[in-house]
């Protein structure tokens, strides 16, 4: 792998580390299968695209773009807990009614950003000899960022009643804890991170478009699962690294398919990536299963 693919694997796996973040509140916090991540990465960045090429600036964008997950989120949320709707059928019809949504935030399918400022504009050459590692730099600050913010918000009294709601809400509810509030906190967290992660993505892709949602949960919950099967822990600061490794190792492996010699002999390519990206999250999903057989193999 050259260098440069292997830049742009490890920018691609800090992108969808943050998603990872965020399906780690949603699945792994508040045992929450909510499937917005696929509406809500657009949606962050069809809001970034449309407050950008009207002349805001790219760090004020990303944020209005988190907030943009963030409501995503509420609403999957007062979908559930207001109309008493199921969890993952609230999340589905979110994510349904934000494709429309999302063509109405851009008004086409897709949005060019070529000559846009971005966030990783002022580091950038003008000959932009340096933007493939300055890219990746810059959203791993993001992705520090939000790690520790999470690592801090975690361990306060609302980040652990909020991790109360997701082991045992009826418990939670008789020590007084208001569960239908910090569900939807952490709902709104999660998509948040969720809606930045999309709009890194348009501005590394130069545009947005309609379809890059797809498979977005996939890939997030494949680098938690992957991430804690590498790295097991208990402890929370743990957890969020073992995540963001696990998003980047897995970007890595999909690199790797698709650039590998042996693959493409037998007739992959690009063109295969979302079959590709289905055996690795098969795989994933095994790894623990594949984990403990070999542990007890050798015990024996």
């Amino acid at each position: 792998m050259s260098s440069i693919a292997l830049f742009g694997a490890l920018e691609s796996g800090l992108i969808y580390a943050l998603v990872a973040l965020g399906v780690l509140i949603s699945f792994r916090i508040l045992d929450f299968p909510d499937l917005t991540a696929d509406g809500s990465f657009p949606l962050g960045g069809a809001v970034f695209a449309v407050c950008v090429t009207h002349g805001m600036n790219p760090w004020l964008a990303c944020a209005l773009a988190g907030m943009a997950g963030a409501v995503a989120g509420l609403m999957t949320g007062w979908l559930h807990v207001s109309l008493k709707i199921m969890q993952l059928l609230a999340s589905i019809l979110v994510m349904v009614a934000l494709y429309s949504i999302n063509l109405r935030i851009m008004g086409s399918p897709n949005l060019p950003l070529l000559g846009q400022e971005s966030v990783f504009s002022p580091l950038i050459n003008s000959d932009s000899t340096n933007q493939y590692w300055v890219q990746p730099l810059v959203i791993f600050g993001f992705v520090i960022v939000a790690k520790l913010f999470m690592d801090w918000f975690f361990s306060t009294e609302i980040g652990l009643s909020i991790r109360a709601t997701g082991v045992n809400a009826r418990m939670t509810q008789a020590q007084g804890i208001n569960t239908s509030r910090t569900l939807l906190l952490g709902l709104a967290l999660s998509n948040a991170l969720i809606g930045l992660a999309g709009a890194l993505f348009v501005q590394t892709q130069g545009g947005a478009d309609i379809s890059i949602g797809i498979g977005t949960i996939v890939v997030g919950l494949a680098a938690v699962i992957i991430g804690e099967t590498l790295i097991p822990g208990k402890r929370f600061f743990v957890i969020t690294m073992a995540v963001i490794i696990g998003a980047v190792l897995y970007r890595a492996f999909i690199a790797l398919a698709l650039g590998s010699n042996t693959l493409q002999s037998i007739g992959f390519g690009p063109q295969d990536l979302n079959l590709i990206t289905a055996i690795l999250v098969v795989l994933a999903l095994r790894l623990p299963a594949i984990k403990s057989y070999f542990r007890r193999k050798f015990k024996a």
